[in-house]
C-alpha cells in the first residue's frame, strides 16, 4: 500500500499528525489546529482528511473503495481464516456484487424491524440499568455497553440466551482486526474469534435448515433456497460480519456516551428531565464522539482532488470525528449539547452505497438505552483508569469504571 510520502499536493501548507503515537486521539487540540491549516494532513500511514465538506464528498467518490485485501496485506496477512473472512466482507464488495448482498440483508434491517424490536430493547436496557443502580462503582462496558447489543443481536439471529456470554467474547474481539495497523500482535485474538464464530454460526445454520424460525438466519436460508442468490460460504460470512458490526460499534458508542456525559453532567440532567430529546441525544453523541473516528478508503485508480494527488493503491483516512466538529458546518462544534438541533447530518454511518445497514437498529438501541439510564441514575463520573482501544478502527473504552450520581 502507498503511504503519505507517495502523495503530492500543490499546497505547501500541509500539517503533520502522528496518529500512531501513544495516547493520540482525534479530539486533541492539534487536530483542530491542523483542520484550520488545511483540509487534509500528512500522517505516518497516509493522508488524513479533516474537514466536513471534503469527507462528505470523498465518502461518495467511486474512485475510492474499501479494500480488505489491501488492508491485510499492508499488515502481512496474506492467507488464513481471518484473511478469507475479511476480504469477502460485504463492506469490501462493490458494484453489482455488493448490491446483491445488500439487497438480501437489507430486508432484515428496515426501520419497521427496528420499531418492532423497540419494546424488547427497552426491556433489556431497563433491566441492565436496574443492575447498575445496585452497585457503587461498576465497569460500564462489562455490565451494560457489552451485554445490551449482544442481547439484541442474539434476538435477531435466534441465538439461545445461555450462549450469550460465549458469543459476546468472540464478537468483542473480532473487531480488533482494524487494530492490526498499529498492533499486529492482535492477530491471534482475531483468529480465535473468527474461528469460534464461524463454527457456532455453521451449527446454528444447520439447526435452522432443519427447524426454521422467525429470525435473520432463517430469512437468509429462505432467500438462499427461493432466490438462489447467495452461496453457503457467503451466508456464513454475512452472519459473522453482521455479528461483528452489530456489537462492537454500538458497545463502544454507548461507552463513549458515558464519557461525554461525565464531562457534561448538566446534559445528563437535561436528558433526565426531557426524555423526548432521546433521538436528538443519539445524533449528538455520534457526532461528538463517534465509535468509528476514521473511515478507511483506498484509491482504486490515480486520483487528483483539490490539489492532492493520490496514486492508485494509496491508503486514505477520512476523519469523521474531526469533520463533525468542523466550525464551517457546526457552530460551537467542540461542545457537547443535546439541546441543539444540528442542521448538518453526522457522517458516522458513512455515505453512498455503503451507508451502514444497521443504522436504524443502532439508533433505536441508543435511543432506548440512554433514557433508561438517565431516568434511574445520577450523572456518571469516571471512577478509575479507563482502558481505550486505539482510535484508528472501531474505538472506545474496553474498561470504563463509573460511579452514577
Amino acid at each position: 500500500m502507498s503511504t503519505a510520502a507517495q502523495t503530492s499536493s500543490s499546497s505547501g501548507n500541509v500539517p503533520f499528525l502522528d496518529v500512531t503515537a501513544s495516547g493520540f486521539t482525534f479530539d486533541r487540540p492539534q487536530v483542530a489546529v491542523a483542520r484550520e491549516q488545511n483540509w487534509w494532513a500528512e500522517t505516518p500511514v497516509g493522508p488524513l482528511v479533516l474537514r466536513y465538506a471534503e469527507v462528505q464528498e470523498l465518502l461518495r467518490d467511486s474512485r475510492l473503495v474499501q479494500n480488505g485485501r489491501a488492508f491485510l496485506e499492508r499488515n502481512d496477512v496474506t492467507g488464513g481464516l481471518v484473511h478469507d473472512w475479511f476480504v469477502q466482507l460485504i463492506l469490501h464488495r462493490h458494484g453489482v456484487d455488493h448490491a446483491r448482498l445488500r439487497q438480501l440483508v437489507s430486508k432484515s434491517f428496515t426501520p419497521r424491524v427496528s420499531r418492532e424490536l423497540r419494546p424488547f430493547i427497552r426491556t433489556a436496557a431497563e433491566r441492565l440499568a436496574e443492575r447498575l443502580a445496585t452497585t457503587d462503582v461498576c465497569d460500564f462496558v462489562d455490565m451494560f455497553a457489552d451485554p445490551l447489543p449482544v442481547t439484541v443481536m442474539c434476538r435477531l439471529l435466534g441465538v439461545p440466551a445461555e450462549d450469550y456470554d460465549t458469543f459476546r467474547r468472540w464478537s468483542s474481539n473480532i473487531g480488533l482486526v482494524f487494530g492490526l495497523d498499529h498492533d499486529r500482535g492482535l492477530l491471534p485474538r482475531v483468529e480465535e474469534s473468527v474461528t469460534g464464530l464461524y463454527g457456532y454460526v455453521a451449527e446454528l445454520v444447520r439447526r435452522r435448515e432443519d427447524e426454521p424460525k422467525d429470525d435473520l438466519i432463517s430469512d437468509l436460508l429462505r432467500a438462499q433456497r427461493d432466490e438462489n442468490t447467495i452461496s453457503t460460504d457467503e451466508l456464513l460470512n454475512l452472519v459473522v460480519t453482521l455479528i461483528f458490526a452489530a456489537h462492537d460499534t454500538t458497545r463502544h458508542q454507548l461507552a463513549h456516551a458515558m464519557v461525554a456525559f461525565s464531562k457534561y453532567p448538566e446534559q445528563w440532567a437535561v436528558l433526565r428531565e426531557r426524555p423526548e430529546l432521546a433521538a436528538q441525544t443519539v445524533e449528538e453523541v455520534m457526532r461528538w464522539c463517534p465509535s468509528v473516528p476514521v473511515i478507511f478508503r483506498v484509491a482504486a485508480q490515480d486520483v487528483d482532488y483539490h490539489g492532492l494527488h493520490l496514486p492508485a493503491g494509496t491508503f486514505l483516512m477520512l476523519c469523521v470525528q474531526s469533520a463533525q466538529r468542523d466550525p464551517r458546518v457546526f457552530a460551537d462544534g467542540d461542545a457537547f449539547d443535546i439541546t441543539v438541533t444540528r442542521e448538518a447530518a453526522h457522517l458516522t454511518f458513512g455515505a453512498g452505497p455503503h451507508f451502514c445497514l444497521g443504522a436504524a437498529t443502532a439508533r433505536t438501541e441508543l435511543a432506548e438505552a440512554l433514557p433508561a439510564l438517565a431516568s434511574r441514575l445520577g450523572p456518571p463520573t469516571i471512577a478509575g483508569p479507563v482502558t481505550w482501544r486505539h482510535p484508528i478502527g472501531v474505538s472506545g473504552p474496553d474498561a470504563l469504571p463509573l460511579r452514577f450520581g
